[in-house]
C-alpha cells in the first residue's frame, strides 16, 4: 500500500514530516503542493483535509493530519532501523516536551513574522474581489483573519511582541544545545527534526538573532543537521519554494 504526503516545500510544518520520511527511508509518494496558486484550499485537497491545511498523510484509507502527529504515526506504523523516537518514556517525553513547545510557541510567532514578510506578496496583485474569493475558499476562519492580516500587515505592536519571543526561542535553544548535542540527551529525535523545521532557516531570515557570535550553539546544531545524508537528500529531491520579502 503506498503512502501519500501532501505537503509544500521542506521548510516549516512540511518539513517535520518530509524529512522524518527521508530519516526513515520510507517508500512515500510525495505530493507538493504550490501555496502560490493556493492549491490547499482546493476542493479536491479539501476532500482529503477539510481544514485546507497541509500537510497530510493518506495511508490507504486513513488520513493523518498535523505535522508532528504525523510524524509520531509514522514511528508508530512504520518501524525502521532508524528511530527517531527513544526507547523508554522518560526519554519519549522530554521529546515531547520540545516537540509541544515549538507546535504551541516557537512555530507561531516565527509564522507570524514569515506571513507578514513573505505571505502577503502572494495576494498582493489581487484585487479586492479576486482576493475576498480566495478567502471564502479558506475553510478555517482564524487562517481568514491572519490573511487579511497579511494582506493589510500585521500590527507593529504585535510584531514586536513576536520578535520578542523569536529572541527568547532562540536563546532557550541555544543555552541548551551548549550542553547537549541534540534536544534529547544522547539520541537525534523526533525532537529535533521539529525544532529544525522552524530554525533552519533563521541564520538568513532572522540572522540578527540566530549567528555564530550570539547563539553558537544553535548554529552549530543547524550545521550539524544539515549534514545529514537524509537531509541533503530532502532538498535536493522536493524543491523550497521561493517568496520574497516584502518591499
Amino acid at each position: 500500500m503506498t503512502l501519500k504526503l501532501y505537503s509544500f516545500g521542506p521548510a516549516a510544518n512540511s518539513m517535520k514530516p518530509l524529512l522524518t520520511v527521508f530519516e526513515k527511508g520510507l517508500d512515500v509518494e510525495k505530493h507538493r503542493l504550490d501555496p502560490a496558486k493556493f492549491e490547499h484550499h482546493t476542493d479536491w485537497f479539501k476532500a482529503i483535509n477539510p481544514r485546507g491545511q497541509v500537510p497530510a498523510l493518506v495511508d490507504g484509507e486513513k488520513v493523518v493530519t498535523e505535522s508532528t502527529v504525523i510524524c509520531e504515526y509514522l514511528e508508530d506504523e512504520y518501524p525502521t532501523e532508524v528511530s527517531l523516537r527513544p526507547a523508554d518514556s522518560f526519554g519519549r517525553a522530554q521529546m515531547r516536551i520540545w516537540t509541544k513547545w515549538v507546535d504551541e510557541y516557537f512555530c507561531w510567532c516565527v509564522s507570524t513574522i514569515g506571513w507578514h514578510r513573505y505571505v502577503g506578496n502572494m495576494v498582493k496583485g489581487l484585487s479586492d474581489a479576486e482576493f475576498e474569493e480566495k478567502v471564502k475558499a479558506i475553510p478555517v476562519i482564524e487562517q481568514q483573519v491572519k490573511w487579511r492580516r497579511a494582506r493589510e500587515g500585521f500590527p507593529q505592536d504585535l510584531l514586536d511582541e513576536e520578535m520578542r519571543k523569536i529572541g527568547y526561542s532562540v536563546r532557550k535553544l541555544d543555552d541548551h544545545l551548549a550542553d547537549h548535542e541534540w534536544l534529547v540527551p544522547g539520541q537525534y529525535t523526533l525532537a529535533d527534526i521539529c525544532n529544525f523545521a522552524i530554525a533552519n532557516g533563521m541564520p538568513f531570515g532572522f540572522k540578527e538573532l540566530v549567528n555564530k557570535d550570539d547563539t553558537p550553539h544553535l548554529v552549530r546544531w543547524i550545521d550539524q543537521i544539515n549534514e545529514r545524508p537524509a537531509v541533503k537528500a530532502m532538498f535536493a529531491q522536493v524543491e523550497l519554494e521561493k517568496l520574497g520579502p516584502r518591499d
